[in-house]
């Protein structure tokens, strides 16, 4: 059976956190001599440390309680809390599979923590003999599925059965959600507390920039990482380009909507190629294809300015090519024509 106590790290648990002055005080109206500011400028105060407006449109929008909503400097730092709350560095385990987002393995070696890679299946997904071997690993704490799948772009099948199987933590990293037909494991969170589900504004929003990344989970899971974070992880500028998003919706479904329309042309448009032997299915904007020399059509595309992702070395001759504009597509497939 779960119990959160028995998996986050006891100096993590027993953390008396940081209190900034926007913790001590948080009206907007006053004299502020608190923080040691500069008393000039538009951009001299400190933003709000946890994000509080940007959290309650977050709430209204995704229908999830106010308490069970963190809001990251990307999704990177959720990925890098997740590791420091739940692993003590050379003891504990975590697992992922293969191949997947690489942040995991690099997060993983910071924080000195073995990362068990799995490997999926010729249809990218996990194969549950192999899983289940797994689960018998002494102090495994901590399980990453990221669903759509980067670099192969498919949802993983089967997570739930992982969550009712497993006492550990299980973070679903949904980065490319946004563009996939299948559900949001949002909708899990009060039936599963070993669940983290992460989100973000770097894809389907628009905000790479922006570097705001979102955790949903029950309520504590969720007052353990404002324990962990820092003071003032995610800056106002980058909340208030979140809260913008947010509120132009239309622009949002129309940009996605066009994102989609493309990858169903761009995917007719490579199978006409020689070079292209396979695309694998993607619920993701982006498409993983097979192509006759992976290293060389990559070269041969930078040389035209055209630039994608090789990842010859982790999938055997496949490229990763983002779904851009109608231009940037077309520029794409007019390049793809002039290699060999």
């Amino acid at each position: 059976m779960f119990n959160l106590e028995n998996i986050v790290r006891k100096n993590i648990l027993h953390l008396m956190p940081y209190s900034s002055a926007r913790n001590e005080f948080s009206g907007k109206n006053g004299t502020f001599l608190d923080a040691n500011e500069n008393p000039f400028g538009t951009l001299n105060r400190y933003p709000d440390p946890y994000q509080m407006e940007l959290k309650q449109i977050l709430s209204a929008y995704k229908s999830i309680p106010l308490e069970n909503i963190f809001i990251g400097n990307g999704s990177d730092e959720i990925i890098d809390l997740a590791f420091r709350i739940f692993c003590t560095p050379g003891k504990d385990k975590a697992l992922t599979f293969s191949p997947t987002y690489g942040m995991y393995d690099v997060s993983a070696a910071i924080n000195e923590v073995e990362l068990i890679k799995l490997p999926l299946n010729d249809s990218f997904q996990i194969n549950q003999e192999e899983f289940e071997k797994t689960l018998k690993i002494p102090n495994l704490k901590l399980i990453f599925i990221c669903s759509p799948n980067n670099p192969s772009g498919n949802c993983i099948d089967n997570i739930e059965k992982i969550m009712q199987n497993f006492n550990g933590i299980v973070l679903v990293d949904e980065a490319y959600i946004d563009f996939s037909k299948q559900e949001s494991y949002l909708s899990k969170l009060k039936q599963y507390p070993n669940l983290i589900v992460s989100q973000t504004f770097s894809k389907a929003w628009g905000l790479a920039a922006a570097r705001v990344g979102i955790a949903y989970a029950n309520n504590p899971i969720i007052s353990i990482f404002n324990k962990v974070k820092p003071p003032y992880n995610v800056s106002k500028l980058n909340q208030e380009a979140a809260i913008d998003a947010l509120n132009n919706k239309v622009d949002f479904e129309k940009n996605k909507k066009i994102i989609l329309d493309q990858k169903k042309w761009l995917e007719q448009a490579l199978m006409e190629l020689p070079v292209i032997k396979k695309i694998y299915p993607s619920d993701a904007n982006f498409l993983l294809a097979e192509t006759t020399n992976a290293n060389s059509i990559y070269n041969q595309l930078v040389s035209q300015q055209v630039i994608t992702r090789n990842r010859n070395n982790i999938v055997n001759n496949c490229i990763r090519i983002t779904v851009g504009s109608p231009a940037e597509n077309q520029q794409l497939i007019n390049a793809l024509k002039n290699t060999i």
